[in-house]
């Protein structure tokens, strides 16, 4: 019997690749799509703690209204807008655009500026309005 293991290929690993722009927001937006299910757990425990009383409703509201908790929203809100715009970019070549390498990169460095931005804009426009 042969030794078929000797003949076959490795396959590439990080080791291999130059880690670009592309690379980054692949992986980012599988850690935000991730990220999403703990925080929409955390939208889940304000709605429940709404529909069971005032009581709870204020302990949320006030971990919610911490420190801790505002930097959980603010995570939160970075999370969803990075990952809303990682999958307009997905949808985007899903319908055949945007595979060039260079405008590829663009998209995924466009990607992380534009979620920051956005992020910062919703949370002035929330500190404003409060």
């Amino acid at each position: 019997m042969a030794n078929m293991t000797k003949n076959r290929p490795l396959s590439p690993h990080l080791q291999i690749y130059r880690f670009v722009p592309t690379m980054a927001m692949s992986i980012m937006h599988r850690i935000t799509g991730g990220a999403l299910y703990f925080g929409t757990v955390l939208v889940a425990a304000w709605l429940i703690a709404a529909a069971s009383g005032e009581e709870y409703f204020a302990y949320v509201n006030w971990f919610f209204g911490s420190i801790v908790g505002q930097l959980i929203l603010f995570g939160y809100t970075w999370a969803m807008l990075h990952h809303l715009i990682g999958g307009l970019r997905h949808l985007m070549w899903d319908l055949g655009y945007g595979f060039d390498k260079d405008f590829a990169t663009l998209l995924a460095k466009a990607n992380l500026v534009a979620s920051i931005a956005l992020t910062v804009l919703v949370w002035a426009v929330v500190l404003i309005v409060r």
